[in-house]
Formats: C-alpha cells, structure tokens, sequence
C-alpha cells in the first residue's frame, strides 16, 4: 500500500524519490534508517530508468549537465556514506522527517498564491493541519514499536529487596 501511494504521488506531482519512499519504509514499515534508504536508492533508481525509457523518444536530453549532476550525486553518496554509520539512527530518523516537512511546507508555500497567504481560511487550514500533525506525532510516540518491549523492566528490578 506504500509503495502504491508513494508512486502515484510520484506520478502526479513527478517528485518524490527518497523524500516519500524512506519515510514510507522507515516510519510506516518500521525499518532501520539505513536499510531504508538502501531500498528506498534501489527503487529510486528503478523508478528512473523506467521514466527515462518513456521519455528517452520524447526529449532532448542534454547529457553534459546529466554527467555533472550524475558525477555530482555519486560524489555526495559516498561523503554521505561516510557519514551514515556514525549518526544515531534515531536522530538520523527525526532529522530526517524534520527535513520532509520543512521541504513539503516550502513546496507547498510556493504554490500558494499571493493572495491567498492574506486569506483567514489559509491559516485556519495551516493551523488545523499543524494540530493534526502535532497529534499525531503524540499517539505515534505512544504507541509500542513492533519488536519493542512497551514496559521495560526497571534498571533496579534485578536488585534484591531489602
């Protein structure tokens, strides 16, 4: 069901890549940060040769900028790489959501006409959606993580009484 809503997102809007595919695999599928994004860079990548072989026919492709971004991103992903094993999975998972919704606000900031940013209907909705997004952070907090004990014992439960 993920990767059915993941894709046509993708589809529709023709972004989405690793901002959807690792929060689906990491925060709804319950997957460690860094095996998300290896599966999440493996379907990217077969999500993209699937839209370069539909519109390979249709359009110009200018293939000395492809090489620089290409060369460009491949130097980021081993840096990255470097990186990955030393930063906290949890913090790691948090930063990143963080950076998913700043990046969808801004996105969805800039579709917004002027004069709607005036419009108290805007803000109502802006504020209605940060309470729901609050919310539901708070029950998702609570709720116990499959493969997680939800009562752990206490650190002083092996002690003997007095």
């Amino acid at each position: 069901m993920e990767g059915l809503v993941v894709g046509a997102v993708t589809g529709l809007v023709g972004s989405g890549g690793g901002f959807l595919v690792v929060p689906a695999l990491a925060l709804l599928g319950g997957l460690p940060m860094s095996v998300a994004v290896g599966t999440s860079l493996l379907v990217i990548a077969m999500k993209s040769f699937s839209g370069l072989a539909g519109h390979l026919a249709g359009v110009q492709i200018d293939w000395s900028l492809t090489l620089m971004v290409t060369a460009a991103a491949v130097g980021g992903s081993l840096i990255g790489s470097r990186f990955a094993g030393r930063i906290p999975q949890d913090a790691l998972r948090k930063a990143f959501g963080w950076f998913v919704v700043v990046m969808g606000v801004f996105v969805l900031g800039r579709q917004i006409p002027a004069a709607a940013w005036t419009a108290p209907l805007t803000w109502t909705g802006a504020g209605l959606a940060g309470v729901a997004a609050v919310a539901w952070g708070r029950v998702r907090a609570r709720r116990p993580r499959p493969g997680r004990d939800p009562h752990p014992a206490s650190p002083h439960a092996s002690r003997a009484l007095p």
